[in-house]
C-alpha cells in the first residue's frame, strides 16, 4: 500500500488556499487600475496583447509546482521486500519519566542518568521484542512508536531530558494512557508497560487508569528511581536548589506505595532500581511469564521513494512558467 513517509508536510496544503487568494487579489487589482484609467478604447489598446488566459495559465503552473513541492517534502513511497527473518516476542513500553525531579542525586550521578542505564540494558536484554518509548512530566508524549529498531530507541532515549517537555509534574495516568494508545488494541497480551520514575504523582488518576489497562491485557512492571528520604532538585536555569512558594528548599522522595500498587493490580511486579543489571534480571524474568507471538513490523520493509519525481516536476513548472509569457501568442 502506498504511503506518505511524513504526512504531517500535505498540511502545506492549505498554501494553495492562500496562493488562490492571491491569484483572486491580483485579478481585483487589474479591473481596478483599468477602471482608474477610465477610457475604454484606450484600455483595450493598451491591453491588446495581454492574454487573461495566459495570465490563469501561469499561476495553474506555479500552483501545481507548489503542489509537487509538498508532495515530494511528505514523500510517495510504496513498499517493497520485506525482511523474512523470523522473530518471537512481546511488545514493550517503556514509559519514562524525564519531570525536573529526575536530576535529583540520591542516586548517582543522577535519576534521569540511572534511568537511561536501565534502559539500555533492557534494550539489550530484549532483542526479539518490540520497544516503544514514552516520555512524561506534566504531559506524556509517544515519543518513538513499537518497533524492533533498537539502535533508534537508544538514541531517543539518549535525547530524553526535562527539556524535552513543557509541562513539569508528574502525571502518571497521563504516561499509562498514552503507552496503551501504542499497543494493537485487538490483542488483548503479548503486552507489557514499564514504568519507570520517581513516583511523585500529581493526579489521583493513576491507580484506576492502571486498572483499566489490565483489564485489556496489559502488564504494568514498575521501577522506583530515588530513595525514601529524597533529596533536593538542582534546577538548572538557575543552579540553584527548586524552592516551594515560602522559600523552602523541595525534598523529592521516592513515592513507593503508589508504584507497588501500580504493579500489584496489573499483574506486574515492582523493582526498586539500585543495580541496573539486577532490575533487568527481575524484569526479564516477569515479562518471560507473558506469552511471546511472531511480530511484525514495518520498520523491517523496505520503501521504495519518490520524492525525486515530483522536486523534479516542481522545477519544470517552475521552469515553464518563468519563460512562459503572460501576453497573447497573436501579433495582431
Amino acid at each position: 500500500m502506498l504511503r506518505f513517509e511524513h504526512i504531517n508536510y500535505l498540511t502545506g496544503l492549505f498554501a494553495l488556499i492562500a496562493l488562490g487568494g492571491l491569484f483572486a487579489f491580483a485579478l481585483f487589482m487589474k479591473k481596478r487600475t483599468v477602471k482608474k484609467i477610465g477610457d475604454e478604447k484606450l484600455v483595450r489598446e493598451l491591453t491588446r496583447k495581454y492574454s487573461p488566459f495566459n495570465f490563469l495559465f501561469k499561476f495553474l503552473l506555479i500552483a501545481i509546482c507548489l503542489t509537487a513541492i509538498i508532495f515530494g517534502a511528505a514523500n510517495l513511497q510504496m513498499p517493497g521486500a520485506e525482511d523474512a527473518v523470523s522473530r518471537k516476542g512481546i511488545d514493550v513500553v517503556i514509559a519514562m519519566d524525564v519531570s525536573r525531579s529526575m536530576l535529583a542525586d540520591d542516586i548517582k550521578p543522577n535519576r534521569l542518568e540511572r534511568a537511561r542505564q536501565l534502559v539500555y540494558k533492557l534494550i539489550d536484554k530484549f532483542p526479539d521484542d518490540r520497544i516503544g518509548l514514552v516520555v512524561f512530566a506534566g504531559h506524556a508524549y509517544l515519543q518513538m512508536p513499537l518497533t524492533t529498531d533498537h539502535a533508534a530507541a537508544r538514541m531517543y532515549v539518549q535525547q530524553a531530558h526535562p527539556s524535552i517537555v513543557a509541562a513539569q509534574g508528574t502525571v502518571i495516568s497521563e504516561a499509562l494512557r498514552v503507552s496503551n494508545r501504542a499497543f494493537n488494541s485487538k490483542d488483548r497480551k503479548f503486552k507489557s508497560i514499564i514504568l519507570i520514575t520517581d513516583g511523585e504523582d500529581h493526579d489521583e488518576q493513576a491507580i484506576p487508569m492502571a486498572q483499566q489497562i489490565a483489564g485489556e491485557g496489559v502488564m504494568i512492571n514498575t521501577v522506583g528511581i530515588g530513595s525514601p528520604e529524597g533529596s533536593p532538585i538542582l534546577d538548572p536555569s538557575t543552579n540553584d536548589f527548586k524552592k516551594d512558594a515560602n522559600g523552602n528548599t523541595v525534598i523529592s522522595k521516592l513515592n513507593e506505595p503508589e508504584l507497588q500498587q501500580l504493579a500489584a493490580n496489573t499483574n506486574g511486579i515492582y523493582v526498586r532500581l539500585s543495580e541496573p543489571d539486577d532490575a533487568v534480571t527481575a524484569l526479564d524474568t516477569q515479562l518471560d511469564k507473558i506469552e511471546k507471538t511472531a511480530t511484525g513490523d514495518n520498520s523491517l520493509r523496505e520503501y521504495t521513494s519518490y520524492f525525486q519525481w515530483f522536486i523534479a516536476l516542481a522545477l519544470l513548472f517552475l521552469i515553464g512558467e518563468f519563460f512562459y509569457p503572460e501576453r497573447s501568442f497573436k501579433t495582431a
